[in-house]
């Protein structure tokens, strides 16, 4: 099978929106190349473990790669893809040049070339993520271990939202707890979740990818036993109480839903988000505040937000 790479210059700040929409146009795989790896200071209290090529990487800043199949579609799908690029001008979304490029790959370049741009990384004190192709070894004995197969959707290493959202789940799971992990994505926070001591996850997500990827890889490291993966808007008819929800997903739908994770909270539970933008800082925490919360903590990682907040112990 032929196969159109298609080539995106955007912005560090649209890498997620824009990964959004190429799943959901049918994608069969996305690259992230973020210059900005290249340039980070490895020497952290966690120990990332990377091996990066420089000439892997744009010299432009960020680099998508969608992957789409050629057929008589492909013209109209890129077509989409522009128009809901340009769509997210809308909700204050910086997407930069937004050149988009063309040209054309054959599967077998395509189903091994990316493997270079996913190594293990040691994202935390005890959890780091690995490939599932990689033969990683724990170096200490509480380490824990996450096998991710990127599927339709893999980056240069671990987001900073992914790492600020584990770090959160690390310091705040208690053991026996439910989690809910709204916005799954592929899985890593509610897989994560069980490995630190969770008794039970709920991941929804409303894109049927997500929810294939997440099944795959619960499966993959033996949690799904303990993860109920549902298709769902947001928390919409949601009854259960968690005492702990996550959430990374953009700032403007955390604040769809805000009201409802403090109502299915558990006295004293914790609202983790992330996937925030340094503007819309504000906007989130007063959201949140608004609909009962209690700010803990307000953490960045390069331009992203994570905010923790706490339902208090007795409702208001």
């Amino acid at each position: 099978m032929k196969w159109t790479e298609l080539s995106i210059f955007t912005t560090n700040e649209a890498i997620e929106p824009i990964s959004n929409i190429i799943h959901e146009a049918g994608a069969g795989g996305v690259v992230i190349e973020d210059r900005q790896e290249l340039e980070k200071d490895r020497d952290t209290p966690y120990g990332e473990i990377y091996d990066l090529n420089p000439e892997n990487y744009s010299e432009e800043g960020v680099r998508l790669k969608a992957y789409l199949p050629v057929n008589s579609f492909l013209g109209e799908t890129v077509s989409e893809i522009k128009q809901a690029i340009n769509n997210l001008l809308i909700y204050d979304i910086d997407i930069g040049a937004n050149r988009i490029t063309l040209s054309e790959v054959n599967e077998e370049e395509w189903a091994t070339a990316w493997k270079k741009y996913y190594k293990p990384v040691k994202i935390s004190e005890r959890i780091t993520i690995t490939p599932t192709w990689e033969d990683y070894q724990p170096v200490s004995t509480d380490e824990l271990i996450i096998e991710l197969d990127p599927g339709m959707a893999f980056g240069t290493g671990t987001h900073p939202t992914t790492v600020l959202s584990i770090q959160a789940l690390e310091r705040f799971i208690e053991k026996g707890q439910i989690v809910m992990d709204v916005g799954c994505g592929s899985g890593v926070l509610s897989i994560a979740s069980i490995l630190l001591g969770a008794n039970k996850v709920l991941a929804y997500d409303l894109d049927e990818v997500a929810i294939q990827s997440t099944k795959l890889n619960v499966k993959v490291n033996k949690v799904n036993q303990q993860v109920v993966v549902k298709q769902n808007n947001l928390l919409e008819n949601v009854e259960e109480e968690a005492n702990v929800i996550v959430a990374n997903i953009l700032a403007e739908i955390i604040l769809r839903f805000e009201h409802d994770a403090f109502k299915l909270l558990t006295p004293g539970g914790y609202f983790i988000t992330s996937g925030i933008i340094q503007k819309k800082k504000d906007a989130v925490k007063q959201g949140l505040e608004n609909a009962g919360f209690h700010i803990l903590e307000v953490n960045q990682m390069e331009d992203w937000i994570s905010i923790i907040a706490q339902k208090p112990e007795e409702d208001r």
